[in-house]
């Protein structure tokens, strides 16, 4: 039984986690993505802190729907230890993100269930859902929403309940930055698991051979040119710029070194 005076009133997302989230969903816009959101919760001001990210590895890909699996949530939950370790404050899984490509940012009653059946092993446990590649009647652009909620009773059926969410603005941190540049990795790995991977040797029909590995070498062709590639072209800016603004600060040190 879900409480109704315990759950979250303000989720915090830094906006590295925000950015690593909106490039995985912005990965297809045929099936649905999901990850796992980790950081901290004030459970006095019932205040969520969202600062990592874990984006997880589809074993199956569904247009309409997302499971994350026991062994992914133990597996998060080993990743949100060490970074309590590195980071040294209190870290776990807290939430868990997934895309409605071409549909509407609202939670289905599916997306509901699911977060009823987390919200039993955690009160806070909260779900954040990107909506993308959607356009507003008469524009080509691609109009991207998000939500984020939780589920609550009401009478018999469960409902959705929105929860504040405020991205807080902060330079990008090496583990979240680790996520973003895995993503190529974990594409690849699910379309060659897609198409059957080394299985395909022991296919007979030399047909079907050639076509399963034609359309492997297609997806994987796409993976590169846009998302392996402009990954590499937006992280190479972000180093220019850095690097522009250390030689500024340090002209500016000097400057006050002098005048000093």
């Amino acid at each position: 039984m879900i409480s109704e005076d315990k759950y979250l009133k303000r989720v915090l997302l830094t906006s590295d986690v925000y950015a690593a989230c909106l490039q995985h969903a912005l990965t297809t816009e045929k099936e649905e993505v999901m990850g796992l959101l980790i950081g901290e919760v004030d459970e006095k001001k019932c205040i969520s802190q969202i600062s990592a990210c874990v984006i997880l590895h589809r074993s199956d890909k569904q247009p309409d729907r997302v499971e994350i699996s026991p062994e992914q949530l133990c597996t998060a939950s080993g990743y949100a230890d060490e970074l309590a370790h590195k980071l040294d404050k209190p870290m776990r899984v807290v939430g868990w993100y997934h895309s409605h490509p071409h549909i509407t940012v609202w939670p289905s009653h599916v997306d509901v269930r699911t977060q009823v059946m987390y919200q039993m092993m955690d009160p806070l446990f909260v779900g954040i859902i990107f909506s993308v590649y959607q356009s507003d009647t008469g524009s080509t652009g691609n109009h991207v929403q998000v939500t984020c909620f939780q589920a609550y009773k009401a009478g018999s059926e469960y409902q959705r309940r929105e929860i504040e969410l405020v991205i807080e603005n902060i330079s990008i941190q090496r583990y979240n930055l680790e996520s973003i540049a895995s993503l190529p990795r974990i594409l690849s790995q699910e379309e060659v698991q897609r198409h059957g991977g080394e299985g395909d040797d022991n296919i007979e029909d030399g047909l079907t051979w050639l076509h399963n590995d034609a359309f492997q070498t297609l997806a994987l062709v796409h993976i590169v040119s846009k998302v392996a590639k402009p990954l590499c072209e937006d992280l190479d800016a972000r180093l220019k710029s850095v690097n522009l603004r250390i030689t500024e600060l340090e002209k500016i040190k000097k400057k006050l070194l002098t005048e000093h």
